[in-house]
């Protein structure tokens, strides 16, 4: 993963290779979002010609389809650090990702599957590539990595409003197959945008394999090979103990999409001005809070990195776990009303994802720019895989979770999470010290340099 920042330039805004990033993912999420807010709506509907499966079992294969989303990235990784690079892992992941949507809008449970599966390999060479080139536009200890990573997650949930308004819409209002035939309109835009400027913008970040260590780097005096330094295994671990705090921040986060979907569409009075609003709309709400949030949780990463008083990764994370339980704590509230009253007002829901979509700021882009900080060069998109690893258990259970709706309840569900999640995020800033001295360093943030006369005249993109 090279940079191509040079070492003199003045480190103010961001290069534009970020901006190119941001919207090829943008266009992605789309396809993904508007395709995932109808899924298990889809599965569940037995009047529209749906395929009329029960709760558990649509959540059961939402689990297993998001999970394996997730899971697949360790492979992509592995694949573009040994043999293809970054950048032609995100293309062949764009392309099946197109082949996967437009069979989803066809007919048939055999070829609906067979949608699923080529989304499913899609992703896993398109996720984490991008993701880590990211990292890759920015030298190692440049302050403004962070604030990368949110602005990029602002392209990912513009991609989300995007989609749940295009295909969620036309999904419920004309026929499913529409919504899913409609998610595979994103794409190919991205992959557009990805073909004609990457070369232009991206320089040669993402471009070859991950560099390997000479002989020289990887034997010993005696002649003996060696892996990794004791450093280097302390900063693996450390992304593995995390990942493990990642998957109770997932499971609870990812109910958007299955239990709280559900929820939504069935004991939400969702009238509004006389209309009822699309079920799929409510989870724009996420969206649009992270479009509003995002710029000020960047500018509150960057202003404490640049007086020395950033809070560390752990500790952001911890407080990400954190919110997402005072999110569901709305739910709470909500599954009683509704309980009581058959419908439950539309501002709980509104009030969680709102709670949600802090914690996931404090996590989620924190996350990824730790990855490819903290990740031994050599394999730092298998690590971002790794991270995906979580996000691929922690979905799972969110099915499975979400699936005992029928038999506990909501409200046992949810209280679940809330107790749940306090619970890891007190663990989580308990550990903080001891993670962040396992890092080594390489989570800290280098001051930017005083630009002298010569760079005066610079003024990166922002």
């Amino acid at each position: 993963m090279q940079s191509t920042v040079a070492a003199g330039e003045a480190r103010k805004g961001h290069p534009p290779g970020l901006y190119l990033l941001f919207a090829t993912e943008m266009w992605e999420r789309m396809s993904y979002y508007g395709m995932r807010g109808l899924l298990v709506l889809f599965l569940t509907d037995k009047i529209r010609g749906g395929f009329g499966w029960s709760t558990a079992d649509a959540l059961g294969l939402y689990g297993t389809y998001t999970g394996l989303v997730y899971l697949t990235p360790i492979l992509g990784g592995y694949i573009a650090d040994r043999f293809i690079g970054q950048r032609k892992a995100v293309l062949l992941g764009g392309v099946l990702m197109i082949i996967g949507h437009l069979l989803l809008a066809l007919p048939g449970i055999s070829i609906f599957y067979a949608g699923l599966g080529f989304l499913i390999i899609g992703n896993g060479f398109f996720k984490p590539n991008i993701s880590t080139m990211v990292g890759g536009l920015y030298p190692a200890g440049d302050g403004r990595r962070d604030g990368a990573f949110t602005i990029f997650y602002m392209g990912i949930n513009l991609g989300a409003v995007l989609g749940n308004f295009i295909c969620g819409t036309l999904g419920e209002r004309v026929g499913w197959h529409w919504g899913f035939g409609s998610a595979g309109v994103g794409m190919p835009l991205g992959v557009i945008i990805f073909v004609a400027l990457s070369g232009r913008l991206l320089g040669n970040v993402g471009l070859a394999p991950a560099p390997r260590p000479t002989v020289a780097q990887t034997t010993t005096a005696d002649g003996k090979r060696h892996a990794f330094s004791r450093q280097e295994w302390d900063r693996i671990i450390v992304i593995f103990i995390i990942a493990l705090f990642v998957v109770a921040f997932w499971t609870g986060f990812e109910q958007a999409g299955g239990l709280m979907n559900l929820y939504t569409d069935q004991k939400v009075d969702r009238s509004m001005f006389g209309w009822t609003v699309p079920t799929t709309w409510f989870q724009n709400f996420n969206s649009v809070f992270i479009v509003a949030l995002a710029p000020v949780f960047a500018m509150v990463w960057s202003s404490l990195a640049a007086k020395g008083k950033d809070l560390s990764i752990p500790v952001k994370m911890s407080l990400g776990l954190i919110f997402l339980s005072v999110g569901f704590a709305f739910m709470l509230g909500a599954s009683k009303e509704s309980a009581a009253d058959g419908k439950a007002a539309a501002w709980w829901v509104i009030m969680a994802y709102l709670f949600h979509t802090m914690g996931e700021l404090c996590l989620s882009p924190v996350g990824l720019s730790m990855v490819s900080k903290v990740a031994p060069q050599r394999v730092v998109s298998a690590m971002m895989g790794v991270w995906f690893l979580a996000n691929a258990v922690a979905n799972k259970l969110s099915g499975v979770l979400g699936g005992y709706s029928e038999k506990m309840g909501e409200f046992s569900v949810f209280l679940t999470i809330v107790v749940g999640a306090a619970l890891a995020g007190v663990i989580l800033l308990f550990l903080a010290p001891m993670l962040k001295r396992m890092m080594h360093g390489t989570d800290e943030v280098t001051p930017a340099p005083a630009p002298t006369a010569q760079q005066g005249s610079i003024h990166p993109a922002t």
